[in-house]
């Protein structure tokens, strides 16, 4: 039996660090990685909220008990069922977001754009469909979707600043996955400025200090 569908508004959620205003300086969206929720993710940002920096943390749509059929939910961004339909859902309300802020926001406020784990692909997907203006896209802890054509992207990416970020001892990244990466690159004329850091699927408090002072 063929599905059929219709489009419907559907309420979707957010987290704040910090308050919108002309005195922000930088604005950091921040995508959770799988099972996961905003509210307990945007926790490893709190060092960030200087009163200068205001980071958004999206939520995935749909949600799920992470163990039987009651307990602790947790949210995921799409799943291989009706997939590209799901890109399409999160990309829109990711695009919502962005414009809802950056209208509040100064219009020389830097913007970077962060995806840990299954919410690299999201932050990916999102950028090459809506092309959002941003400087810093960073990927922690996932790789950037072998599906998509970057090439065809190549001049909305050429002046902005890619990074990926990733544990030696991350279970979820292999070294076939890093190689991965370099065929991405290679085909794609694109360049993910590697730095890898002792540990494994997380975001430790010091790393992320230090890419933060990197990019300012």
């Amino acid at each position: 039996m063929a599905y059929q569908k219709i489009t419907v508004s559907k309420t979707a959620y957010y987290c704040l660090l910090g308050e919108p205003g002309t005195h922000i300086r930088q604005m950091w969206i921040v995508c959770h990685g799988y099972a996961q929720l905003a509210s307990e993710f945007v926790e490893n940002f709190r060092q960030l909220d200087d009163g200068k920096t205001l980071i958004v943390a999206p939520e995935g749509m749909n949600y799920f008990y992470k163990k039987g059929f009651s307990g602790p939910v947790a949210a995921n961004w799409m799943t291989r069922h009706h997939r590209e339909d799901q890109i399409a859902d999160y990309a829109y309300f990711l695009q919502t977001l962005y414009n809802q802020f950056t209208e509040l926001l100064p219009y020389d406020v830097r913007i970077v754009l962060l995806g840990f784990s299954q919410g690299t692909a999201t932050i990916c997907r999102w950028a090459l469909r809506n092309h959002p203006h941003f400087h810093d896209m960073i990927l922690w802890a996932g790789m950037p979707p072998e599906d998509l054509n970057y090439a065809e992207h190549r001049n909305y990416l050429h002046d902005k600043n890619l990074y990926l970020l990733y544990g030696t001892s991350d279970p979820f990244l292999t070294p076939d996955h890093i190689s991965a990466l370099q065929d991405i690159e290679d085909k794609n004329g694109v360049d993910f400025e590697e730095k890898p850091f002792d540990g494994g699927h997380e975001i430790p408090a010091d790393v992320l200090r230090n890419i933060s002072q990197h990019i300012n």
